[in-house]
């Protein structure tokens, strides 16, 4: 009998992710603006609580990136344990056909000896010495047999419990699949929000309150102190020093959710990849990469530490000294260098 699997399931990828985002949120921005003055309006709102709300309207975005990056994350491993799991049932199946048709073939030649009662084997035979012989040989491939018939029935077991397995880290990937719709519907609507009070300022409002180069701190290309390559940056080790040196090549880069680079990212997603080219694997989000190495005041800091913010721990970015990162701060700005008390500092951790 053929082994059969189940058609595999497929998780959200980061591209497409990336793509329905970056779409339903210039959509809902466009939506928004064309509805401004016919009763759908908000309040008139100063400059400076369009930026309040703006940056409240981010953060809870950056929240529910790191929720959906977790939750890509284990549709990831769950669906990969699926397929493993469906692998493995099938070649046992494979195993466990082979042994069926060889205790088909025995049972097929014993049908075919005619296999007479013991005792009338003996009477007949003109060689009692050499019957007992073959009867002993006969009672230890009986065993043999016997042993066949059980290990087919614990090959069964193992296959069973293989795809009851499978089924339930199916339901695992199914839920996940379920949790990342839920938040890519957050993060969207809070982007779209986002841009519709962006889009009632002018360019010099906007400029006004974040500055000419976005939000949050120096300008992409570099602000006071800031060098393309971070060769000056004295870091502790090679693998800190890789991870600043990427970072700073990183700068001016877009910010997308979702994205881990190289030409775009989120803000773990910085992190996540600029220790990967020093080769240190980081865990996907804020909340786990906080935990990834040793807690460290914010007294000790030095430059390749990552640094965390708000009691969420939704936000990360990468210490290059002098009280300053780089990060990759939301959809207003590129990657760029910025003070790391511009927002409320949650901990901080040395990983290289």
């Amino acid at each position: 009998m053929a082994a059969h699997r189940k058609p595999r399931q497929r998780s959200l990828s980061g591209h497409t992710a990336r793509t329905a985002a970056t779409t339903l949120a210039l959509a809902g921005a466009a939506t928004a603006t064309a509805l401004d003055g016919t009763g759908h309006a908000a309040p008139d709102l100063t400059p400076a609580q369009v930026k309040a709300k703006v940056d409240e309207l981010y953060h809870e975005a950056e929240v529910a990136t790191e929720k959906y990056n977790g939750a890509k994350e284990q549709a990831g491993e769950a669906e990969k344990a699926v397929d493993e799991l469906r692998d493995e049932a099938a070649r046992r199946m494979e195993r466990l056909n082979s042994a069926r048709g060889a205790l088909g073939s025995a049972a097929a030649a014993q049908y075919r000896s005619g296999a007479l009662d013991p005792g009338v084997e003996l009477a007949l035979s003109s060689d009692p010495d050499q019957y007992l012989e073959r009867a002993a040989l006969a009672e230890r491939a009986g065993h043999r047999q016997a042993a066949d018939v059980a290990g087919v029935q614990k090959q069964l077991r193992q296959i069973e419990q293989l795809r009851e397995e499978a089924d339930g880290r199916l339901d695992e990937l199914q839920a996940r699949e379920a949790e990342l719709k839920r938040h890519k519907k957050t993060v969207t609507a809070k982007l779209s929000e986002a841009q519709r009070l962006l889009n009632r300022l002018s360019a010099d409002e906007r400029e006004g309150i974040f500055g000419a180069g976005g939000a949050y701190g120096d300008s992409g290309s570099g602000g006071p102190g800031a060098l393309p390559d971070g060769s000056a940056v004295a870091a502790p080790n090679s693998r800190a020093g890789a991870a600043i040196s990427y970072a700073y090549r990183a700068l001016g880069r877009p910010y997308v959710w979702g994205a881990t680079g190289p030409n775009a990212f989120d803000c773990s997603g910085l992190t996540q990849a600029a220790y990967r080219s020093a080769g240190v694997s980081l865990p996907r989000t804020t909340y786990a990469q906080i935990d990834a190495g040793r807690r460290i005041p914010r007294s000790e800091l030095r430059p390749g530490d990552l640094v965390f913010f708000y009691s969420s721990v939704s936000h990360v970015g990468i210490y290059v000294g002098n009280g300053r990162m780089i990060h990759a701060p939301n959809p207003s700005a590129p990657v760029r260098i910025a003070p790391i008390d511009q927002m409320p500092f949650a901990g901080a951790t040395r990983v290289a």
